[in-house]
């Protein structure tokens, strides 16, 4: 038993392990900021424009349940027992998809732009200009190759 867990403790220990882990808690906890911006902040002046629509209500009734419709809320719809189609819900599901998938393609594209300057590597330089008459020549040259001065000097 004492050599499972010691592998079982490696394994739960591995730094890509531990990275996924943060990972998973961070992006719960960014799922819940996006869903509140969605729900709290962007669909009230949407529903707004739209006539006071609240998108969380936006269904159609299939079947009615005990107490036959109308309807006035999703909720009283649910507590009668009737079968609905919840589009309202749908396309708030689809607006927190498409700024969840925003924000992490901007997230992505900052740490690829990142990666990428560090990725920049500085050449050494291998040529040098002739302090006399200003040819290219060799880095490491002793006599300039269009003028013959001598070079060991510089």
């Amino acid at each position: 038993m004492g050599k499972v867990w010691k592998e079982f403790r490696e394994f739960a220990m591995r730094g890509s392990l531990i990275d996924m882990a943060v990972g998973i808690i961070i992006g719960g906890a960014f799922g819940a900021v996006i869903k509140s911006l969605v729900a709290d902040l962007l669909m009230p002046p949407l529903g707004l424009l739209l006539g006071n629509a609240d998108f969380t209500n936006l269904f159609s009734v299939m079947r009615d349940g005990e107490v036959a419709g109308p309807y006035a809320t999703l909720l009283e719809a649910q507590e009668a027992g009737a079968v609905t189609i919840n589009y309202g819900l749908f396309i708030v599901a689809i607006i927190n998809f498409i700024l969840i998938a925003f924000a992490v393609f901007m997230l992505v594209r900052t740490i690829n732009r990142l990666r990428a300057e560090e990725e920049e590597v500085v050449e050494e330089p291998t040529t040098k200009e002739c302090p006399y008459c200003m040819s290219t020549i060799a880095l490491n040259a002793t006599r300039c190759a269009f003028c013959t001065a001598d070079l060991t000097g510089n």
